[in-house]
């Protein structure tokens, strides 16, 4: 019979369980990091690091792109970030120094410490940057997911200060503007596993995660809503102008704007406990009102919770980039199931989900049900916060470097 202690020793044991909105995936990312000969520097910033690449045929710095990571656990990666940037579907540390771009990645000491907390990380790199800028390039400064808020705060604050940033253009890459999203089932399972392994929970309640979330989850038989580190953190953006006014501001969704979504029914059971240590568990999409069954429960005891989610829009399918969350959770309990016969297998219907929706992306809506199939490509391009935009043709993974974006935003960089 299995008891608590045993299962806690296999779950600490195992890789955690991790969503990640960086610009790579530790979990699929290559085993070999860039030379170190690549690094034309590197830089010890307070909270965080930042790997510097110069531009090809540059001595110095010279035309800097600063790029700041998004939302994870634990320190940034640089080989994680590398493979995200430079490996995958298009290279695009490769093109920028083609170009002549000096490629300055910013990284944090915390990816789940509080946005306002990494701002200055960012911050501390554009004051570095400008006093090694060789000429008068103004720079391109911006991030991927909630990178994109931490230079945007960053940017806000310095010009608040009066503090000459020279920021020519800001970008932000599938960034959630107006918020983030994650299926509460999956978010009820991290806190109702808390007891065995926290890791999972504590990614959830990490400042960061509450302060992008649209819909936070506390506990597993918490109420969800919006977290007060995110109405504090609105406030703090809204006190500082809320956006940067000096540089042109660009923005790109990994979702479509036609309002066309990604296929994922709401209400639809997405994983399925099987083995008979998980078996009644059910982590379902969000359903539509008036259903408001989220998930069932089940791990090693003999009940049966049920979690509901009034209020909480089904944001599953939307238009928006997504992210494997349902995936990565049944496949780090597969792996534990095959490889300690403990009875932790699941059956997954349905990999992924929307995380962040295009309208939050290019700032144009609210997530509100209403507004969640906007065809933004209708709307006049003044509805955004944004100067301009792009959507995807596709509702693509969160963050993916696509040749159509990424040729976009070098069509966009400064002289």
């Amino acid at each position: 019979m299995i008891n608590k202690q045993q299962l806690m020793r296999a779950l600490s044991a195992a890789s955690p369980i991790l969503l990640s909105s960086s610009a790579g995936s530790r979990a699929e990312a290559a085993t070999t990091a860039p030379p170190a000969e690549e690094w034309s520097d590197f830089w010890p910033l307070p909270g965080g690091t930042a790997w510097v690449y110069y531009g090809e045929g540059n001595r110095g710095l010279a035309r800097p792109v600063l790029l700041a990571d998004g939302f994870g656990f634990g320190p940034s990666d640089i080989d994680e970030l590398y493979d995200g940037l430079e490996r995958r579907a298009f290279p695009l540390i490769s093109e920028l120094r083609r170009r002549g771009r000096d490629v300055v990645i910013i990284g944090y000491d915390d990816r789940g410490a509080s946005i306002l907390d990494n701002a200055r990380t960012a911050t501390a790199a554009i004051h570095r940057a400008v006093a090694e800028r060789l000429g008068a390039t103004r720079l391109l400064a911006g991030g991927f997911s909630m990178g994109g808020l931490v230079t945007r705060y960053a940017l806000a604050q310095m010009e608040a200060e009066r503090v000459d940033h020279q920021v020519g253009v800001y970008f932000s890459w599938d960034t959630p503007h107006r918020g983030a999203y994650v299926p509460i089932s999956l978010q009820a399972f991290a806190h109702y596993i808390k007891d065995y392994d926290p890791r999972f929970s504590d990614q959830f309640n990490s400042p960061a995660a509450r302060q992008l979330l649209a819909c936070h989850l506390p506990g597993w038989n918490g109420v969800p809503g919006i977290d007060p580190l995110r109405t504090q953190f609105l406030a703090k953006l809204e006190s500082v102008g809320g956006w940067p006014r000096i540089p042109r501001l660009l923005a790109i969704a990994d979702g479509t704007g036609t309002g066309t979504g990604n296929g994922i029914e709401a209400g639809e059971s997405a994983l399925l406990g099987v083995g008979d240590l998980i078996d009644g568990t059910e982590l379902r999409t969000q359903p539509m009102a008036p259903d408001t069954l989220a998930a069932k429960l089940r791990v090693l005891t003999p009940d049966v919770a049920e979690v509901q989610a009034p209020g909480v829009p089904p944001v599953d399918g939307a238009p928006g980039g997504t992210l494997p969350g349902f995936k990565i959770l049944a496949d780090v309990l597969n792996a534990i199931a095959e490889a300690t016969g403990l009875g932790l297998g699941v059956d997954n219907p349905i990999a992924g989900h929307c995380f962040v929706p295009s309208i939050s992306a290019v700032s144009i809506r609210d997530i509100t049900q209403a507004d969640l199939y906007t065809d933004i490509d209708a709307l006049p391009p003044d509805d955004s916060d944004l100067d301009d935009f792009m959507c995807g043709s596709t509702n693509n993974g969160h963050t993916e470097i696509t040749e159509e974006a990424a040729t976009w935003l070098l069509d966009r960089l400064p002289d």
